[in-house]
Parts: structure tokens; C-alpha cells; sequence
């Protein structure tokens, strides 16, 4: 009996290809394999809807295990990946237990980085998990208090859905400006929507420290020997593929798996997708990672084609996205983000209407990338620009070979 195809990580990317190769006909067996004992979610609404208590968290899930019957996938849940031998085309679980197979599909995520020595007992949580957005929503309300440690998009929507439900929230940014990456227009716009609800913003601030302060509480300590009380410690400093059960197979590196444009990695036999691929840049700029939900589904399209027809298709060239719910705005970046001096476009930052948008430049002066508030159609419209730009090109594209650690 064929060994089918096996997918590593149960998440938003193993989930929609699973479908995805039914949808296209795929006959063989498909094994889902997922070290969370839950059914497959989505993780979007933990930092929003699941922190305000406006969802139970079964209204995440994305399949109902009747629909995985009905898609014929045997669902591994509450088994984590060990290991993997490819010359023998095994995968390893925790509890001992060997699975065959064909195809074996890389899809294990990320995880959240964590402080260097964190030491702040039951208060301090990183947002990734289900099990993470129900203990962290436990302790929000009036009367408690929450510091937020890093202030990308994860930390400040924590810091949004937390002040909603009553929260004295203090949010901790090593960066000199709020999200500086977009440019001084944006992170001067997004720190007037945190402080107008009322988000203490300490800027340039390094922590030293985080430990219990005495009762139910914590102390976040600065560098500059500032204490901060709280509640509940949020930290939300980025994060780190989850490839430790693929050491030794030199599939793997320190910045995850490198993929070709169709998500084919240095073994024939495995594929990989979403936060643990990195994936070619448009148009050839460079190979990276991305946590972003949109890319999940595209690839998940490439991947299970790939299993069924072989890789002679035009893969189209993914272009990064995501976006970001902050006090009733809509906040979209498209493409490629990062504000240089003299390469930011940002004459329309300052509307009428409520709409705004500043664009990216490359060294060239092509626009390659937007951040787009309350503007959808702009957001749409810069998107399907860049992928009608071309696919990804250049010898590093199909350079399969992981970083060194």
C-alpha cells in the first residue's frame, strides 16, 4: 500500500493542501500530522476577535472532523514530528510511532522568539496558540494591567483588542519610532492611534529583565532601571521556524527551509510551505520567510499541484501581503516594505477622506511595495501590479541549499 502523502503541521498551509489535492483529484492517502491536540485553526483572530471575547475559539476552526472524514484525511492531531529519515522516506513522531511515505510536505510553522532569560513565571506569554489567546484573554480586563514587550503587528494588535476590554496597557518597543520599517509618516500615525486610546508607548526602551514582583503580579525591568508592574506580559519580538525535527536531513537551515518558486526543496520527495519555507522575493529580491496568512493559502495552491500535475506550470510570483486590524483601521502592506531615505513615496499620507497610502521605491525607482490605510482597492490594485511584474528570477531562486547555522 503507497505511503500517499504526509503533511507536517496541521495548521492553515497543511490544511488548505490537503484540499487542495482532493480538489484536484489527488487519490492516494493523505496523513495530516499536527503536534496541537486541536483541530486545524485559524490564528488571524486570536489577536483580535479571541482576545476581545468577541469568538468562543471553536469559531476558528476551520474544518470540522466530519469534513476531514469526508476528505478521506487521516487527521495524526497531538503528535508532534521527531525526526525524519529520507532514505527510507519515515517520519518520526514523539511518541515512537513511524509513518511512511511518498510525498512528505513540510508545513510545521513558526514559533514565537522568546526573551533571552525569560524568568516571569505564569505571567509572561507569547500569542501563537489557541491554548496562548485563552490564557491571555483570562487575565484582560478593568482593573488589570498589561505590558506588551515588542511592537510589531502581533504586539499591537494585543495592545488594541487588550485597551478595548478595559486594560491599562504599557507597550515596550526597542525601535527608536513605532514600526519604523514604513517610514516616519506611518509610525508617527500609528503611535497617535496607540496613544489616543490611551497605550502608554515606551520608545527606544531595552528590557533587562522580567521576574515576579510579589503576589499575582510581574515586574518588566528597563535598562534604564524603569520597573513595570503588570498583570500579564505579553512578548511579541518575532519568530524562529520550527525545524528542529528536521536536523540532519540537510533539508534545513537557521531561516527554515529553502524552497524553489513551486515550494520544491533539495529531496524530490518533500515540499514546503508557509512560515518554515522561504520562499523566492518577487522578481528575484532575495529569499525569505513569510508569516503571513495570505502566502499560506497561494503556496498551498502551488504545493498540491505540484503533487499532482509535476512542476511544469508557471508557479505566478507571490507577493508578500498582510494586514492589520488597529482601532477601527485597516492597515495592508503589499510587496516589499522597508522605508529608505529618498525611496519612500508618501504624498497621499495626509487625505481628505480618511484613506491613506505611501509607496516603496527600489534603487531603480520601481515601486515595489505600499502600506495602504482604509483602502482596500488601492491595496488590490498595487498587488496584482507587482504580480503581473514577473516571477521570481536569478540564480538564487532555485538555490536549494540552507544557510549555514
Amino acid at each position: 500500500m503507497t505511503g500517499g502523502t504526509v503533511i507536517v503541521g496541521a495548521s492553515l498551509a497543511g490544511l488548505r493542501t490537503a484540499q487542495h489535492l482532493r480538489a484536484l483529484g489527488y487519490a492516494d492517502p493523505v496523513t495530516l500530522v499536527g503536534a496541537e491536540p486541536h483541530l486545524p485553526y485559524d490564528r488571524p483572530p486570536l489577536s483580535k476577535q479571541v482576545l476581545l471575547g468577541e469568538w468562543p475559539a471553536s469559531r476558528t476552526h476551520l474544518v470540522t472532523e466530519g469534513q476531514l472524514a469526508e476528505l478521506r484525511v487521516d487527521a495524526r492531531l497531538g503528535a508532534a514530528a521527531t525526526g525524519l529519515d529520507r532514505d527510507r522516506r519515515l517520519l518520526t513522531l514523539a511518541d515512537g510511532g513511524l509513518i511512511p511515505y511518498d510525498f512528505l510536505v513540510v508545513a510545521t510553522g513558526s514559533r514565537p522568539r522568546e526573551l533571552p532569560a525569560p524568568n516571569g513565571g505564569p505571567h509572561v506569554h507569547t500569542l501563537r496558540t489557541l491554548d496562548d489567546a485563552r490564557l491571555i484573554a483570562a487575565r484582560l480586563g478593568p482593573g488589570r494591567r498589561l505590558v506588551v514587550i515588542g511592537a510589531g503587528f502581533i504586539g499591537c494588535e494585543v495592545a488594541c483588542a487588550a485597551v478595548a476590554r478595559g486594560t491599562t496597557v504599557t507597550l515596550v518597543s526597542r525601535e527608536p519610532a513605532l514600526l519604523p520599517q514604513f517610514g516616519p509618516d506611518v509610525s508617527s500615525y500609528l503611535a497617535r492611534l496607540h496613544r489616543d486610546a490611551g497605550v502608554r508607548l515606551l520608545l527606544d526602551a531595552h528590557v533587562r529583565s522580567v521576574g515576579p514582583a510579589g503576589g499575582d503580579a510581574a515586574s518588566v525591568v528597563l535598562a534604564d532601571g524603569t520597573a513595570l508592574d503588570a498583570d500579564v506580559v505579553v512578548v511579541g519580538i518575532g519568530g524562529v521556524p520550527n525545524v528542529e525535527w528536521l536536523a540532519g536531513s540537510g533539508l534545513a537551515g537557521p531561516d527554515g527551509v529553502p524552497v524553489s518558486p513551486h515550494g520544491q526543496t533539495a529531496d524530490p520527495a518533500v515540499l514546503a510551505l508557509g512560515d518554515v519555507a522561504a520562499w523566492p522575493g518577487p522578481a528575484g529580491r532575495g529569499r525569505r520567510r513569510s508569516e503571513h496568512w495570505s502566502h499560506a493559502v497561494e503556496q498551498a495552491k502551488t504545493v498540491a499541484r505540484v503533487l499532482v500535475e509535476g512542476a511544469s506550470f508557471d508557479p505566478g510570483t507571490f507577493v508578500p501581503y498582510a494586514w492589520s486590524d488597529q482601532y477601527g483601521r485597516k492597515l495592508q502592506t503589499v510587496g516589499e516594505v522597508t522605508a529608505r531615505p529618498g525611496r519612500i513615496v508618501s504624498d497621499n499620507w495626509h487625505p481628505t477622506d480618511g484613506r491613506r497610502h505611501c509607496l516603496y521605491l527600489d534603487d531603480r525607482g520601481e515601486v515595489v511595495g505600499g502600506l495602504f490605510v482604509d483602502d482596500p482597492r488601492g491595496a488590490g490594485q498595487l498587488r496584482r501590479a507587482l504580480q503581473r511584474a514577473g516571477a521570481p528570477s536569478g540564480p538564487g531562486a532555485h538555490d536549494l541549499r540552507p544557510a549555514p547555522a
